[in-house]
């Protein structure tokens, strides 16, 4: 299945999905460095910039540890994956004016992982995003200092074979398809 969107929009947003089968090739430094260059472009309020990103290549010290982070589902497939990333926002805005709460610090996070996804998808790369994280366990592993929050994981590589994929997860492995406009932006307030 292939999607289908106004010509409007631009081919690589119409383009990028997320697969779960990866062909466990290395993400060099310098991509990776890229890709995260492009998420540290995304808007933020104030310009405040909360995203920090903590990464692992596969096969290096940290790698079996960041995915021992994910829930097992997702262990079983992003294993394959050259890089796992994990998103971290800053809850505060800290200036010499004491901390405040920001209360954008997950919606910014997510612009800057959206804008990862699409550098990575530009560059070759496929990207898959989860949630299905043991959080607790993930701020241990990463050592994540207080009045910071782990968001989501996502992992980076080139896209495998879906027969080494787990079979329960072979035939999931498709585009899918998104809601229309009408069900997701209407004008004034919700009625629903």
């Amino acid at each position: 299945m292939t999607r289908t969107a106004s010509p409007q929009v631009l081919p690589l947003i119409v383009e990028r999905w997320s697969p779960r089968a990866f062909d466990g090739s290395a993400v060099p430094q310098a991509d990776l460095d890229v890709i995260f260059e492009a998420a540290g472009l995304a808007a933020s309020a104030y310009n405040y910039q909360p995203w920090r990103f903590a990464f692992a290549h596969k096969g290096d010290a940290n790698f079996d540890a960041f995915l021992s982070a994910l829930v097992p589902f997702n262990q079983s497939w992003a294993k394959e994956a050259g890089v796992l990333v994990f998103a971290v926002s800053d809850e505060f805005m800290r200036s010499d004016k004491g901390d405040n709460p920001n209360h954008s610090h997950s919606f910014d996070t997510g612009a800057a992982w959206a804008s990862a996804a699409l550098q990575a998808m530009h560059m070759g790369y496929h990207t898959h995003g989860m949630t299905g994280v043991d959080f607790e366990k993930a701020a241990q592993v990463l050592n994540v200092p207080e009045g910071f929050r782990v968001e989501m994981a996502f992992v980076i590589g080139k896209q495998g074979d879906v027969k080494n994929l787990p079979e329960m997860l072979q035939e999931r492995e498709v585009v899918s398809d998104r809601k229309p406009v009408g069900e997701i932006a209407f004008a004034g307030p919700f009625t629903a």
